[in-house]
């Protein structure tokens, strides 16, 4: 018998959070884009922010929305679990927030966290939750995040948000990966780059949710993704980041047009040395936005073999990262919120924003 150790507790919740092994990998992935240097200048409003993600990458979306509901007004989420469901703890991860749950996750428990986390300040008020735009999805072939671990994120939201402001697609015959209508692997299969085929506009119909009076897209792209320098923006917060993260902006919002941003957070095994551009190009958010004005911010983390240890670079949903990782404090969770401000051009921050970049 194999000794538990906290190196196997850690490789194994990860492990249950992505596929089998990568069936390829592009280590020297860069976007074929402009450098740093020459994104255009961007007037972004941030004070209606969106957010989503997949997996690892849908408890990150909940978590950052949640530290920052009051700029962060919606959020999409795709085989995740609710906020801090693994309570610091990997074991807890691998128990009860994955593929399976041993025992009853007490939602009240998890929500005094919440509550202790918004009156220390380390969270912004809940009561911005009330008329946050909610939408969320779960395959009924998803194995890796079952559904009663997503259901138990739909009864979160319904404590904090007007049920009229929730989208539950639970419906579809899907496996553990992000839908869309004809690009990626086969949809009932969850492998590499965890994209399917299936027929299903997931980011067309979470975008629809999320932004009010959005527009169906043509079949074109005007825009250009570029390359962003994660560690020369975010400094020791980025640690745990790639070199490189990813912002899709539409030529619209280059020509200098007010637009929204939208930040998308990858699942276990998706970053781009693992999938290439696979993430940042076909998932479909990158045709919404170029028709309805809204910059695509791709923040990418890294693989490590050592301590932190997260070898199929997922995000943080367990304190691999920071002990404060469910909240503003959070390493990560300060990281991009620096990389989004650093896109903004305008000549000063909103109010939100400016009140939480202190």
């Amino acid at each position: 018998m194999i000794k538990s150790t906290p190196f196997l507790r850690h490789a194994l919740c990860l492990s249950l959070l992505s596929a089998s092994a990568l069936s390829f990998s592009s280590s020297s992935f860069s976007a074929d884009a402009s450098a740093q240097g020459d994104i255009p200048s961007l007037s972004l409003d941030l004070e209606n922010v969106t957010v989503s993600g997949l997996s690892s990458g849908g408890y990150m979306a909940t978590q950052f929305q949640l530290a920052h509901s009051d700029w962060v007004n919606g959020v999409g989420v795709i085989a995740g679990g609710p906020y801090f469901c693994a309570q610091g703890d990997i074991t807890t991860a691998l128990a009860q927030c994955v593929n399976k749950v041993e025992g009853e996750i007490s939602l009240k428990t998890l929500n005094e966290k919440a509550n202790q986390y918004e009156t220390e300040g380390k969270i912004a008020s809940l009561s911005n939750m009330k008329d946050a735009k909610v939408w969320l999805f779960h395959g009924t072939q998803d194995t890796r995040v079952i559904a009663q671990v997503s259901d138990l994120l739909f009864e979160q939201y319904k404590l904090w948000t007007d049920t009229a402001n929730i989208t539950y697609v639970n419906d579809k015959p899907m496996a553990h990966l992000f839908p869309t209508e004809k690009n990626g692997v086969n949809c009932m299969k969850s492998e590499s780059p965890f994209i399917g085929n299936c027929d299903f506009d997931a980011a067309g119909a979470m975008l629809s949710h999320l932004v009010k009076d959005v527009s169906t897209p043509d079949a074109t792209l005007s825009g250009q993704l570029h390359s962003i320098d994660q560690q020369k923006i975010a400094g020791s917060d980025a640690k745990t980041l790639a070199s490189e993260g990813f912002v899709y902006v539409p030529k619209s919002c280059a020509q200098g047009e007010p637009c929204r941003a939208h930040i998308s957070f990858h699942g276990c095994n998706q970053y781009a040395d693992a999938v290439g551009n696979a993430y940042t190009t076909q998932t479909g958010l990158n045709e919404w936005a170029d028709d309805n004005n809204i910059v695509v911010m791709y923040p990418q983390t890294k693989k490590s073999l050592f301590m932190p240890l997260n070898p199929q670079g997922c995000w943080d949903w367990w304190g691999y990262a920071s002990s404060d990782y469910a909240n503003r404090d959070g390493a990560q969770i300060r990281a991009v919120k620096n990389l989004l401000f650093s896109l903004n051009s305008a000549p000063s921050l909103t109010n939100a924003a400016r009140s939480t970049n202190e």
